[in-house]
């Protein structure tokens, strides 16, 4: 290097983007400092602030001196309970030693890419997809390959997944329920992809984040629920969304035995540990009773009927999710067909935030994602503002 040169950043970066959804937020938060009204639908955390008995748990722990590094796997009660929930709620066959604690669902997920992925593997994944994943996977050295979750669902799992595998091929990320589309994959399919990565030989990586918010229909089912499953499966699992605790990350993984050891490095080389007295309130969190969960999921469910209707009145066509916080509507053709410039419209216009579709993938193009996760007047508020402009203004918007 020349004399007084500064060292560029790690050439891993130069693939590597920012969070488009950030850069969303970004541009809200300018709005709003200029002091402007915004009716926000670009983020993606509950509606419920976290319940006082958590957050009282966490009180407890600091009151007793719970401050001091904790094992960098987790504290030995939050681990006991996880393994008793994992069994009793997801069907996973895990052993003491299965989970380990990390720094939330996105530390979980980058935590298992790390322990997986060489240089050059392939990681198959069903597009729509949650826009950091494919930045993940591309800072491990990893090659994402995309597959078509409507042509999956066309032409059948095995089928479509078979057309795409390489030899190079090692990790299939699955995601059920999704972001952003809040699919939820049937049993069957998932066993269909099971037979899949069973005659390729696979990794799997489940990212079960939204596992507890379905409001119709079939069950969250866990890959490594299934016979011989839990063997290849790293189940992701984070208490952000369930129990309105974004900000405290805090999530967990339950990993198989040949995996361990390069997991625990990676979450001690990572971050040590996560923060002693939250896992004491991650530990009361998993208490809780269904009840909570039955009040969550209704009040999800009304704010998500409520906002379809309101963007079918102003043209989206939409279908209505099952699971997750997501509407993913398809832009009116006033609004044109490119994502981008409709989210920029709806933003400069009626002061509408959103997320534009191609973000998560080619097959999001076409569409914008709105959360549902607001209060009931963000709602009230931003479908009032959607009805103010007409096809003429928007046209001449754009």
């Amino acid at each position: 290097m020349t004399r007084g040169a500064f060292p560029p950043p790690a050439l891993r970066f130069d693939s590597v983007g920012f969070s488009e959804i950030v850069r969303v937020r970004n541009r809200v938060l300018d709005l709003l400092a200029l002091g402007e009204k915004v009716w926000r639908f670009e983020g993606g955390e509950p509606y419920m602030p976290t319940p006082p008995p958590i957050r009282d748990a966490m009180t407890r722990a600091l009151q007793r001196g719970e401050t001091r590094y904790a094992p960098s796997s987790g504290i030995p009660e939050l681990r006991t309970a996880i393994v008793a929930k994992v069994a009793r709620k997801n069907g996973i066959p895990a052993d003491r030693d299965s989970p380990i604690v990390v720094n939330g669902g996105m530390h979980g997920l980058f935590a298992s890419f790390a322990t997986l992925v060489n240089p050059g593997d392939e990681v198959m994944l069903f597009s729509p997809y949650w826009t950091p994943i494919v930045d993940v996977i591309t800072y491990h050295g990893g090659v994402p390959v995309l597959v078509s979750t409507a042509a999956a669902r066309r032409d059948g799992l095995f089928r479509t997944l078979e057309q795409a595998v390489t030899d190079k091929t090692k990790v299939l990320y699955w995601n059920s329920p999704t972001n952003p589309t809040g699919d939820v994959f049937s049993r069957a399919e998932i066993e269909e992809m099971s037979r899949f990565v069973f005659e390729r030989g696979l990794a799997v990586i489940s990212d079960e984040a939204y596992e507890d918010l379905i409001y119709e229909g079939e069950s969250h089912v866990s890959p490594a629920s299934l016979p011989g499953m839990e063997e290849r499966t790293i189940s992701v699992f984070t208490f952000s969304k369930t129990y309105s605790m974004t900000g405290w990350r805090a999530g967990y993984v339950i990993v198989p035995e040949r995996y361990r050891a390069a997991m625990r490095s990676v979450v001690l080389y990572s971050i040590n540990g996560v923060s002693t007295p939250t896992q004491w309130a991650a530990l009361e969190a998993l208490s809780f009773p269904d009840d909570f969960l039955r009040e969550a999921r209704e009040g999800y469910r009304r704010r998500r009927d409520r906002l379809a209707a309101g963007l079918v009145s102003a043209g989206f066509q939409v279908e209505k999710p099952r699971a997750a916080l997501y509407l993913f509507p398809k832009i009116p053709a006033s609004l044109g067909s490119d994502s981008r410039k409709a989210a920029e419209t709806l933003l400069d216009s009626v002061k509408v935030a959103t997320v534009p579709g191609m973000v998560f993938g080619p097959e999001g193009e076409g569409h914008l994602r709105f959360s549902f996760s607001v209060a009931e007047e963000m709602i009230a508020g931003g479908v009032e503002a959607l009805s103010t402009l007409s096809s003429k203004e928007l046209q001449q918007a754009r």
